[in-house]
C-alpha cells in the first residue's frame, strides 16, 4: 500500500467589501505504508557530535553511550555516519551500510571519542554535508548534540554553511546542560527543518537520542514541498506551519512559476498531521463576487517523477452581511491564538532576563490565559516553573524571583509547540 495525503481547508470564505485579506488552515494527513517507488526509500541518518573540552566527564560518556546506542537501534537496510566537532570536524565513520560488522566498527570508534577544544559548528556541518551528499535522492536526516556556545567567530561562516545544507539534509538539534545558547540551535534546527530542544542531564540523552532515531526511521518519503497557486495581483503575506510546532515557511518560499510557490516541508512518515496558515493578500471584489484565492498541494519526486498528492482551494467570497463577513473560523483563530501564545513566551521571558518584570508578568500572564483557553497543557505545565499563576482564565500571575535555568530554557525551546484544536 502506498502512503495517501488528505489535504482538507479551514476557513471563513466570506469577506466584507473592500477587505483583502484572505486566511486559511490548510490540514495534511499522510497515512499508508509507503510511497510506491520500484526502489525502497534508502535512508542515512547523521551523528553530529560535540566534543569539545566542556564536554568532557559525565556528558562525553553519557554521549558516547547514546551514540552506541543508537548504531545497536539502526535497521540494517539504513545506513549512517558519525562526525565529531570541536575546533575543527573529524569524520569519525563515514557512510556505510547499518550491517551487524559495520556498527560494531563504528563502535569502536565511538569508544576511543575524547573532548577538547573550541566549538566552531560551521565546520561540523560542512563535513556532515560531504557525507549527506553521497546519497542525495535518500531521506536524510542528522541529530547535532552540543553543550556550549558557538565561537562568536564563526558567525558568518555559519551562516553560509546553513545555506549550503539547507534542502540536503535535515537536522534535528539538542543542547545538553545549561550553558549552550537556544537561538543558536534554533538558527540551525531552522534552516534545517528540524526541532531544538534541551536536555537537561545527561543520563537523559540516550533516551532523546533514541526518540529521534525511531521518528527518522518511521519517515518514507523525503522532500516533499507545499506548492501554493495565488491569483494574479495577489501577495502571500506569510505561509507557516502551525502545528505540531509553528515554523515560518515564508521567506523560503521558491518561485516555480509566476504566480506559483514551493514551500519546502521535507520528509513525512505514515501517520503524521501538519496544519499550515496562509494569509494571502488580493485585490478587493464588489459584493457578490467568488475568487479562488490560492490552490494549495503537496507536491513529492520518486524516480525523477514529480507527483501532486493532495490538493486544497481557499474560496473567497465577498458580502455586505456582516453576520458572514465578522465571523472567525474556529480553527484559524485557534492557530492564530497559539502564534500569540509563542509570541507572548518569547516577548515575557526577554523582558524578565532585562529586568523589566512590569513587562514580564503582563506578557507571561497573558501566556498563562492563552495555554488556559486554548487547552495547551503542555506549555502550561512549563509555565507554572517561571511563574506562580493566581487565575489562569485571567492570566494573573507573579513572576518567580528564582528559576531553575533549566526551566526557563525548556519554555523557551518548546513555546512554538502547539495543541491541536480542541474537538467541540
Amino acid at each position: 500500500m502506498s502512503t495517501q495525503f488528505k489535504a482538507e481547508v479551514f476557513q471563513n470564505q466570506f469577506l466584507a467589501q473592500n477587505a483583502k485579506e484572505v486566511h486559511a488552515i490548510m490540514t495534511v494527513a499522510a497515512f499508508g505504508d509507503g510511497v510506491s517507488s520500484n526502489q525502497g526509500v534508502s535512508k542515512l541518518f547523521g551523528v553530529i557530535c560535540d566534543t569539545s573540552g566542556s564536554m568532557g566527564g559525565e556528558k562525553i560518556r553519557a554521549a558516547k553511550a547514546a551514540m552506541i546506542r543508537i548504531v545497536e537501534l539502526l535497521p540494517e537496510d539504513a545506513s549512517f555516519f558519525i562526525v565529531t566537532g570541536a575546533s575543527i570536524a573529524s569524520l569519525i565513520f563515514p557512510v556505510f551500510q547499518a550491517t551487524p560488522q559495520n556498527k560494531q566498527r563504528a563502535i569502536e570508534e565511538i569508544k576511543q571519542i575524547g573532548a577538547s577544544g573550541g566549538t566552531v559548528i560551521s565546520r561540523w556541518l560542512a563535513e556532515a554535508r560531504k557525507q549527506f551528499d553521497k546519497m542525495p535522492n535518500g531521506l536524510r536526516q542528522a541529530l547535532l548534540l552540543t553543550d556550549g556556545q558557538n565561537d562568536d567567530s564563526d558567525e558568518i561562516a555559519l551562516e553560509n554553511v546553513l545555506s549550503t545544507c539547507e534542502g540536503m539534509f535535515q537536522c534535528d538539534c539538542r543542547g545538553v546542560g545549561t550553558d549552550w545558547r537556544v537561538k543558536q540551535l534554533q538558527q540551525i534546527s531552522g534552516k534545517l527543518l528540524g526541532t531544538t530542544d534541551i536536555i537537561a542531564k545527561p543520563e537523559m540523552i540516550e533516551a532523546d537520542f533514541q526518540t529521534i532515531l525511531a521518528t527518522a526511521m518511521n519517515k518514507n518519503i523525503s522532500d516533499v514541498s507545499l506548492r501554493l497557486w495565488t491569483p494574479s495581483g495577489a501577495h502571500v503575506l506569510y505561509c507557516k506551519q502551525v502545528s505540531p510546532d509553528i515554523v515560518d515557511l515564508t521567506t523560503r518560499a521558491k518561485l516555480v512559476k509566476p504566480q506559483v510557490n514551493d514551500y519546502p516541508t521535507g520528509a513525512w512518515g505514515k501517520s503524521e498531521s501538519r496544519d499550515y496558515h496562509f494569509c494571502i493578500q488580493v485585490n478587493p471584489g464588489n459584493v457578490g463576487d467568488e475568487m479562488l484565492a490560492g490552490r494549495a498541494s503537496l507536491i513529492y519526486t520518486v524516480d525523477g517523477l514529480e507527483t501532486k498528492v493532495a490538493e486544497a482551494r481557499i474560496i473567497t467570497v465577498w458580502t455586505d452581511d456582516d453576520a458572514k463577513s465578522t465571523k472567525i473560523d474556529r480553527t484559524v483563530a485557534h492557530y492564530t491564538g497559539q502564534a500569540e501564545l509563542a509570541d507572548s513566551i518569547q516577548q515575557g521571558l526577554e523582558a524578565r532576563d532585562r529586568g523589566d518584570y512590569e513587562v514580564a508578568t503582563a506578557k507571561l500572564g497573558k501566556a498563562v490565559k492563552l495555554a488556559h483557553e486554548s487547552g495547551n497543557e503542555a506549555t502550561a505545565k512549563l509555565l507554572k516553573k517561571v511563574v506562580d499563576i493566581e487565575d489562569a482564565a485571567t492570566g494573573t500571575v507573579k513572576i518567580k524571583r528564582q528559576v531553575a535555568k533549566e526551566d526557563s530554557m525548556a519554555l523557551e525551546t518548546r513555546s512554538t509547540k502547539t495543541t491541536r484544536i480542541p474537538k467541540s
